[in-house]
């Protein structure tokens, strides 16, 4: 009798609650780590009440202590607790695939940079791409990218979680990957704010493509390549980002847009728009590499210093021509 695999998910928001329903489908043992165990008998979860989680989907307030796979699934600022909580109960040969976007706001560190500390000599990786929980967990077609350092284990990690609706490809660009990822929800924001003050389907089109440029730019400084941009976690997520209204980042964008004061708009959301962390912590891993980042600078800015969208737009279209 052959073992069946166990995929173990750390967090169990509406990401980690999609992300135990994918998984499920591949027949593995599925356990789903949150905090607060506590399950009610439609095997129902409060981020996305109207998905039944899988009968083989296992909820548990315990860390695992051994796994094929452990998806971490947290927020990106909550990542380095619930990690090194993690390493001293996991079984140090297992991979810790990190599955949250954004940057660590103390340090402008990337998540698996910060995994490098509290589980260092672990083999990791990330899973990024443009993908909405709801239709995850819906099991409708998706694609992502699962990047490691290790390209066999990429390639093998992608062979455990890939299923006939969650399509994963390969990478060995996890730097890249990481960036593109954590980039595009402040991206989205911007996109958000052009719409909502009006200001057109053309502008958003092209703040999309010129932040494909500098977020390039970005990756290849910080050990990445600019043309993992071109893929599933670079412009296929900035698409979906950046025009899906599904999107917490686009949404924060589009009531900023509409005049409404960014402290209301938090105030009202039980849910995290990483891109408003994110922000000032790219800014600043951009300036410590000596890049040029407009459009996070500019958006940067309209979040943390009150610049005005007629400000930023001069910001933006007011500088000297350049070559594409």
């Amino acid at each position: 009798m052959t073992t069946r695999p166990h995929i173990a998910v750390i967090g169990a928001g509406a990401w980690g609650t999609a992300l135990a329903c994918a998984t499920a489908a591949t027949g593995a043992d599925v356990t789903l780590w949150m905090r607060n165990p506590v399950v009610p008998e439609t095997r129902t979860l409060p981020r996305l009440p109207d998905i039944i989680l899988p009968e083989n989907v296992i909820i548990t307030g315990d860390f695992p202590r051994s796994a094929d796979v452990a998806l971490l699934v947290t927020p990106v600022q909550t990542a380095r607790d619930v990690s090194t909580r993690l390493q001293s109960i996991l079984d140090p040969t297992v991979p810790v695939v990190t599955c949250c976007k954004g940057l660590e706001q103390t340090t402008s560190l990337l998540p698996l940079d910060v995994l490098a500390e509290t589980m260092p000599n672990r083999p990791t990786g990330v899973l990024s791409g443009p993908n909405f929980a709801i239709e995850i967990a819906k099991r409708l077609p998706a694609a992502a990218t699962l990047a490691c350092a290790d390209l066999v284990l990429a390639q093998s990690l992608t062979a455990l979680l890939n299923t006939s609706t969650f399509r994963l490809y390969a990478s060995d660009d996890a730097a890249g990957v990481q960036l593109a990822g954590a980039a595009k929800n402040v991206i989205a924001i911007g996109a958000g704010i052009t719409i909502g003050a009006g200001l057109g389907e053309n502008a958003r089109a092209a703040l999309i493509t010129r932040a494909v440029a500098e977020i390039g730019r970005l990756a290849e400084a910080t050990g990445g390549r600019a043309s993992t941009l071109a893929g599933l976690a670079g412009m296929g997520d900035l698409i979906l980002t950046c025009t899906g209204r599904g999107s917490r980042n686009y949404s924060v964008g589009l009531e900023l847009g509409e005049g409404r004061p960014l402290a209301d708009i938090l105030a009202s959301r039980t849910t995290v728009a990483e891109g408003v962390l994110t922000a000032p912590a790219m800014l600043a891993l951009a300036r410590r590499h000596n890049v040029r980042v407009p459009i996070i600078e500019t958006v940067t800015r309209l979040l943390n210093e009150g610049v005005s969208i007629e400000e930023a737009r001069h910001l933006l279209l007011d500088r000297p021509p350049t070559r594409e």
